[in-house]
């Protein structure tokens, strides 16, 4: 019972932290609808959907306004580009977007071009807010402990609301060992608001649960609510409601 209650929790936490999520270069309008109806799950709504730039007004007014909309800019390949970043971002906060989720330049970094990283990521900052601002630093291509805990350094001190592990474009995505390496830097910041997004290759609830508990002993349990902790995934939805519909009754609302 004490397993099944376990699973239940994580399943009901996973939901409310979750950014549903459709980034394939083929999304259509009819793609991003469902998305959305997607979205407003009979346990409660996720946390947020998160789409191509040119879908924001879709979804935006296809949503209810407590699930956000985040969008990603200088993404997949996360290039030293700020004027196509910038515009990303600009394109994102017209359109009425919550969250923008930008790509570090991470070949840069691992190029040694640390100042040319903080610099953009400062340019993104600014010209991001009062958005929602989550650095993917795609921990899984940057191989060391020490390159990831860098990345994870420089989007922190530039002012990110969270750092996400990865793109969910690249051979490895979100693993224990990089999440417990962000989350350590999350916790010696000092910043208690910023927060945590593990994304790519997240299917089950389990899964799911590895984060939730890396995340609880790193920043507390406290922090286990969508404003510091997130999923992005496309196939973890239907593992939750798989899960709390054989333990659980529906929900109209989840509690935040």
């Amino acid at each position: 019972m004490a397993s099944l209650e376990l699973k239940e929790n994580a399943a009901r936490l996973a939901l409310q932290c979750l950014d549903l999520t459709s980034l394939n270069d083929a999304d259509t309008a009819e793609d991003i609808a469902a998305l959305c109806r997607r979205a407003q799950t009979p346990f409660g709504p996720v946390a947020a959907v998160c789409v191509w730039p040119r879908f924001v007004a879709q979804a935006r007014a296809a949503l209810p306004a407590e699930i956000k909309v985040a969008a990603v800019a200088n993404f997949p390949d996360g290039a030293l580009d700020l004027a196509r970043a910038l515009a990303d971002v600009q394109a994102i906060a017209t359109a009425g977007g919550d969250e923008v989720d930008v790509v570090l330049p991470y070949r840069a970094l691992m190029a040694g071009q640390r100042s040319e990283c903080a610099e953009f990521l400062a340019e993104v900052r600014h010209a991001s807010r009062p958005l929602t601002l989550k650095v993917i630093i795609e921990s899984g291509e940057l191989k060391t402990p020490e390159l990831i805990a860098d990345a994870a350094r420089l989007a922190l001190m530039a002012g990110a609301d969270f750092v996400k592990t990865s793109t969910g474009k690249t051979a490895v995505s979100a693993t224990p060992l990089a999440a417990r390496h962000i989350l350590s830097e999350i916790a010696g910041s000092g910043l208690v608001s910023a927060g945590f997004k593990a994304s790519g290759g997240i299917r089950t609830v389990p899964d799911a649960q590895v984060y939730l508990e890396l995340a609880a002993d790193k920043l507390g349990a406290a922090a286990l609510n969508p404003r510091r902790l997130r999923f992005g995934a496309s196939g973890l939805l239907g593992d939750i409601e798989a899960v709390l519909s054989s333990t659980a009754a529906p929900a109209s609302t989840a509690s935040y």
